[in-house]
């Protein structure tokens, strides 16, 4: 795979809104001959993400948020049960993109967190990349109302959800979305 080579022939904006939607003519080599493979392929793009999963010490926790997610909506999962997570603003760092949205959507201020995993969702169809966090809190840390940001629209609820149940809530597929799945198999690898 080291010798394999790529080239973007031709990109173009096809649809321009909030996601962005690119089609290019790629060329690339291929595993099992010397042709080449050149083809149309689109990408949906919105940027870098950030995720946080927030273990609060004092109530021995992990804090989510639920919120409306039009996209799950349409598959009968309206209200999500996610980690705080959002777009990385521009000349903004993973990290302080990670301590604003923590703040916004649960109204906490974390001053230390660690780099977890950074990884492509949906790599057929997404540009996205997503880098998850690992931070501890206490209660007396949560300083705001949070929420959600209310120029974006968002309504969002803070829930605590006790460490001790965590295993079992994976192993019963209570959690639905990769972010959090991730999270947490990392957290129980990692930190018991």
């Amino acid at each position: 795979m080291n010798s394999m080579t790529y080239n973007i022939n031709k990109e173009e904006l096809v649809y321009n809104d909030f996601l962005k939607i690119y089609k290019a003519e790629v060329t690339h080599d291929t595993f099992n001959s010397d042709k080449k493979i050149t083809a149309y392929r689109l990408a949906l793009d919105k940027g870098n993400a950030i995720a946080v999963l927030l273990y609060e010490k004092d109530t021995d926790s992990f804090l989510f948020i639920r919120q409306f997610r039009y996209p799950s909506a349409r598959h009968g999962h309206p209200w999500t049960l996610e980690l705080p997570a959002g777009a990385i603003d521009k000349n903004e760092t993973t990290q302080e993109a990670a301590i604003r949205e923590v703040e916004e959507e649960i109204g906490y201020q974390v001053d230390q967190l660690e780099f977890m995993v950074a990884y492509f969702p949906s790599p057929g169809m997404l540009s996205e990349q997503i880098i998850i966090f690992y931070g501890e809190v206490t209660s007396e840390q949560k300083t705001s109302k949070g929420g959600g940001s209310i120029s974006e629209k968002e309504d969002i609820e803070l829930v605590k959800i006790p460490r001790s149940e965590i295993h079992q809530k994976l192993q019963e597929r209570f959690f639905n979305n990769s972010i959090s799945i991730i999270g947490l198999q990392w957290y129980l690898l990692n930190k018991l």
